[in-house]
């Protein structure tokens, strides 16, 4: 059969095949948008830091709970609480719980972890427990928990090899951090010629965030979210006349450079950054997020968190509490000026810090 009929007959069925060959890439490609966009909307955990007594049994209760939710992963905010031992027993419990989790699960070290440690001649033992910790916790490239999650740490520089604690992980568009700023002002020690940690780790965290942002930048990270114990109050940062007072900021203010240098990165960044510390809540407060243009602060207090992360949705965070009876919703606290733009009080701080 190879007359007019014929070659029409083959024209129809080529026809045909091309037109359900195209249906089949269309829908291939927005299956695989979907299956994109749904990658990078997820959640993560962060259980907060304020436990005194009886601290072990509601760290296992929080990871319990943490382990219940669909988290990517989860931050714990220290290991023990201010009036528990800092003995190698203690640390190897709190590793062992940790890494129990069913969860990737990546510790924030507290002040109350090693800044108030002290040997049996009651000196300062804090350097030698930090040390004791990064050894424990933080000696791979990879998360606790029983799923891992791979981490690049501070530690892989040669020159910063000792702050395995800092360390940064992406999830979709976002990058996340950990940042040591311990908050008993960042240990700071107001007595002369003993700022010697304090002084180290504030010139290995400043490289660690100018490092953090040049990675957000080259990749077109949409935010990026700094976990840490102390409160930065970056957001309360005074600006204009007010910043050129002596007064405006005080000597001994342990956050003071880190807070500037933060301020004067986010100006520059064309996306969101948001803090997230274990600084206490006013009583009968909520965690929830305020925001100075694309800087956003959450403090968790001594709650347990999820934080739901849609890049595809006006808002980028939304914060929910987690409770025994499942999580409940709780609408984040947004600042009128949540539109990606810098206000000028940003924008003056970012200049402060550059003089």
């Amino acid at each position: 059969m190879t007359g007019p009929r014929a070659r029409r007959r083959i024209g129809i069925l080529l026809t045909a095949l091309l037109v359900s060959a195209g249906a089949l890439a269309a829908k291939d490609t927005k299956g695989a948008k979907a299956t994109k966009e749904a990658d990078e909307a997820h959640t993560f955990a962060v259980i907060g830091h304020s436990f005194a007594d009886g601290f072990e049994g509601r760290l296992k209760q929080a990871l319990d709970q943490s382990d219940d939710q669909s988290s990517a992963f989860m931050v714990v905010t220290g290991i023990k609480g201010v009036k528990e031992a800092c003995s190698d027993k203690v640390y190897q419990q709190r590793r062992e719980l940790i890494g129990d989790a069913r969860r990737p699960a990546i510790v924030v070290p507290a002040a109350s972890d090693w800044t108030e440690c002290r040997n049996s001649a009651g000196r300062s033992n804090a350097i030698e427990r930090l040390n004791r910790m990064r050894e424990l916790f933080y000696g791979e490239p990879k998360s606790l928990g029983a799923r891992k999650l791979p981490l690049t740490r501070q530690s892989m520089s040669p020159r910063f090899r000792s702050y395995a604690e800092n360390a940064h992980w992406s999830v979709g568009k976002v990058l996340y951090a950990t940042l040591n700023l311990p908050a008993n002002n960042n240990h700071y020690l107001t007595e002369a010629g003993r700022n010697s940690e304090y002084e180290d780790r504030l010139v290995a965290n400043r490289f660690w965030l100018n490092r953090l942002f040049t990675i957000a930048r080259r990749d077109k990270a949409e935010a990026i979210v700094l976990f840490s114990e102390g409160d930065l109050k970056a957001l309360s940062q005074p600006t204009g006349l007010r910043a050129l007072l002596r007064r405006a900021v005080p000597d001994n203010d342990g956050f003071a450079e880190t807070r500037r240098q933060v301020l004067a990165l986010a100006q520059k960044f064309p996306g969101k950054v948001l803090l997230v510390d274990g600084a206490p809540l006013a009583k009968g407060a909520k965690p929830a997020i305020e925001w100075r243009g694309n800087l956003g602060h959450l403090s968790v207090g001594h709650d347990e968190i999820d934080v739901a992360v849609d890049p595809g949705a006006r808002t980028l965070f939304k914060v929910s509490e987690l409770e025994d009876t499942g999580a409940k919703a709780r609408p984040e606290k947004q600042d009128k000026q949540d539109d990606g733009r810098h206000p000028k009080a940003v924008k003056e701080a970012g200049k402060d810090s550059a003089k």
